[in-house]
């Protein structure tokens, strides 16, 4: 049974106070101001926190470090670079993350399949796992090996494919290999000049469409990396799960997304990571810049109804600090309650595990975190993590007495 000073209904955005949890094998029981106290259960009585939902990150990038990307991808063998997902699935989890979104293995194939397994298995700590494999992406595309010497012959980050016949080919291997969801990269390089977003597509509206309707096939969805447009829109038009990004929406693509439910994940704490870790004055301004523009298009999409999903693109930076999503998230015009039901609620649906994860209701999987405070006042308390439990076991205990 836990007790804390709050408990936070996700649902209804009130705080119960205190709050209770009576927590059975891997299941919520119970929740409310005060519950049962069985004579053999324990308790664990959390103080002046506030009981929530586990937190779910719907953009990470477990086989990723923080250092040059494509030299790691390059340098590090699918071994090794496994051993960093599991410590980063760790990492996540300790952090109050119950539930993630892997977009794409950056060139370690479906070796996350392996990961996701072990954890579901209990053989290694982590969050519930959602797994793609690796990305789709074209010839020349945003993560092919492209400033490398050509005769060198470096692979590409992501699995080719350059028309429908591909893309349905490469999906059904990776489903075959594991995969819950399919990622393709949809846009990219960027660029802003005087103040107008560009960035090229990669696949048609009619070769996103296939890619849909043969992922749909097996019961499966598809997210894109679209930080603009048009691709943005031949992305919301083919009925993508999310938009991945979206640094920029035009009028139409965002009333596509409001009407069929398609969420942005804005992805701002990479930005701001790149902005402050970048290799010159020049490219730290030219990061600002982008990361300024975003915060302003990220409000006209707030004000035109798009729904919001939170992701962090964890991996560049370090895994385990990408709360810091959430902070900004408010910083630029979410109160702190929508950004948690956008992370919660939304999440869950996202991840499809909407019923089962989310919020604390009975019957839920019992994945519960505490913070100190309460963040509907201070939403900066989500990276103070002080308990974690998934699936009814405890991983994190740090309350100061």
């Amino acid at each position: 049974m836990l007790h804390a000073a709050r408990l936070l209904d996700i649902e209804t955005g009130k705080i119960i106070s205190p709050g209770e949890i009576l927590v059975q094998d891997d299941r919520i029981a119970e929740v409310g101001s005060s519950v049962q106290h069985p004579q053999d259960a324990q308790v664990i009585d959390l103080g002046d926190c506030t009981l929530m939902p586990g937190l779910i990150d719907a953009h990470v990038h477990l086989f990723l470090h923080p250092g040059a990307e494509d030299l790691q991808t390059v340098e590090e063998s699918v071994p090794q670079r496994t051993i960093t997902a599991t410590l980063n699935a760790r990492a996540d989890l300790m952090a109050g993350y119950t539930a993630e979104r892997d977009m794409g293995t950056e060139g370690a194939g479906s070796a996350d399949t392996a990961v996701r397994n072990a954890i579901n298995g209990g053989e290694i700590p982590g969050p519930r796992m959602r797994i793609s494999g690796n990305a789709i992406d074209i010839l020349g595309g945003h993560e092919d090996a492209n400033h490398f010497n050509p005769a060198q012959h470096v692979l590409s980050n992501a699995d080719y494919a350059n028309n429908a016949e591909e893309i349905v080919k490469v999906i059904r291997e990776q489903v075959k290999e594991g995969s819950d969801f399919v990622k393709m990269y949809e846009t990219g390089r960027d660029s802003l000049v005087d103040g107008h977003f560009l960035t090229p597509y990669q696949f048609t509206e009619a070769e996103l469409s296939a890619a849909v309707q043969e992922a749909a096939r097996t019961g499966k969805r598809v997210a894109v990396h679209a930080t603009g447009e048009p691709g943005a829109h031949f992305a919301a038009e083919a009925g993508v799960e999310s938009v991945d990004h979206a640094y920029y929406l035009t009028d139409d693509t965002m009333r596509i997304m409001r009407e069929k439910q398609i969420p942005a994940v804005p992805t701002f704490a990479i930005a701001e990571y790149f902005a402050e870790h970048a290799a010159s004055p020049a490219a730290a301004a030219r990061e600002r810049a982008m990361l300024e523009f975003h915060a302003e298009q990220f409000r006209r999409q707030l004000a035109a109804g798009v729904p919001m999903a939170v992701g962090s693109d964890v991996g560049p930076f370090p895994h385990g600090t990408q709360a810091r999503e959430l902070v900004l998230m408010v910083k630029y015009g979410m109160t702190p309650l929508a950004a948690l039901q956008a992370d919660m609620l939304n999440g869950a649906k996202l991840l499809g595990w909407q019923g089962q994860i989310g919020a604390l209701k009975p019957g839920y999987f019992a994945d519960i975190i505490a913070v100190p405070g309460n963040p509907l006042t201070d939403i900066s308390v989500v990276q103070k993590v002080a308990f974690v439990m998934k699936n009814g076991t405890v991983y994190l205990v740090r309350i100061a007495r």
